[in-house]
Formats: structure tokens, sequence, C-alpha cells
């Protein structure tokens, strides 16, 4: 335990604790713990986790404007249906961009886990995706994701993100039950 891991744990939790509570104040704090991260998955060579920060933070910018012209005029982000076709082809694209990230990290680079590390990335990015998009179906992404991810945080000595993940499945499933209590609006937003 670093240093390091604890301030990315730390910054995370702040981050996805505000995003969970649909405070606009969750973009910037992620963006912090996008580099913080980054560095931290470079010094133990989980690749394509490092590079998952640099996707995070473009995600992170498009989330933080989705997310203002989102909001309703008493200030509150809404939250938008996620459609089964648009849903259907985030998973097939979440499993594409997981071939494709395993095998260039696990033939190209010295990768720890390249192929569990590309499959967490793909469908975190995914889960990203539907975050910026206020489809509160992306919490239960982000719980399975997440639960799988304990693991792989663990087998590489990374104890306190291991632990960050898993109160990072607590937040997810309290993020997805108040974002279901919210007024879903019916709308053309994918």
């Amino acid at each position: 335990m670093s240093a390091l891991e604890i301030a990315a744990v730390a910054t995370s939790f702040l981050a996805i604790w505000l995003t969970a509570r649909r405070r606009m104040l969750c973009w910037p704090i992620n963006l912090v713990a996008c580099a913080l991260y980054f560095e931290l998955f470079l010094d133990v060579r989980l690749y394509a986790d490092m590079m998952l920060q640099v996707m995070f933070g473009a995600g992170i910018l498009y989330g933080w404007i989705n997310w203002a012209r989102g909001k309703q005029q008493a200030g509150t982000v809404v939250v938008v249906p996620l459609r089964a076709a648009p849903a259907g082809a985030g998973l097939v694209a979440g499993a594409l961009g997981a071939v494709a990230i395993g095998w260039f990290t696990s033939n190209h680079t010295d990768a720890a886990l390249p192929w569990l590390d590309a499959t967490l990335s793909s469908f975190s990015l995914v889960a990203q995706w539907w975050t910026a998009r206020r489809h509160r179906e992306s919490w239960l992404l982000w719980i399975a994701v997440d639960a799988i991810y304990v693991g792989l945080f663990a087998f590489k000595g990374l104890m306190l993100t291991a632990g960050l993940y898993a109160a990072l499945i607590v937040l997810a499933v309290l993020g997805f039950a108040g974002w279901r209590r919210r007024r879903v609006d019916v709308c053309d937003e994918a």
C-alpha cells in the first residue's frame, strides 16, 4: 500500500459517492482520481487499466458536459432510460473491445493479466458511457465489473484498491436504488 494508492482510493471513493448522489462535483474529482490511478496502474503493469484512465478522462469531460445539459430547472440531473438496442450495442462493443485490447496487450506488452484486464477495461468504458448518458442501468454493469476487479486487485497485491472496489459495489447498489427512485424522462436520448 503506497501513498499514491491511498490518495487514489480516497479520491475515487468521494467521486463515485458524488456520482451516486448525482452531484456535478463528481466530474472534476473523477478527473483527479483518473490521474492518480493512471500512475498506479503504470507502476503495477496493468496497462489496459492505465489506458482506461485516459479514456475515462475523455468520458468524464463528456459526462460533465452531458450532465450539465441534462439538468432540470431545479438543478437535479435527469435519469434517462436505456433502451434495449443501445444496451445490446453497448454490450457487443464491450465484448469486441475486450478482444481487441486483450489481443494487443497479450501480444505487444508485458501486461500482467492481459485478457482479464482488457475485458474489465472494455466493459468499464461501456459503464462509463452509460453513466455519462445518465442511464441508471450503468450501475448494474458497474456492480458486475467491480466484483471481478476486487479479485484482480487483490491478486496484484493492491489490497486497498480491492477494498475500494468492494465499497464501490455497495455505492453502485445505492446508486442504482437512488437513480431508480428518480423520475425517468422518456425521451429520444439513447
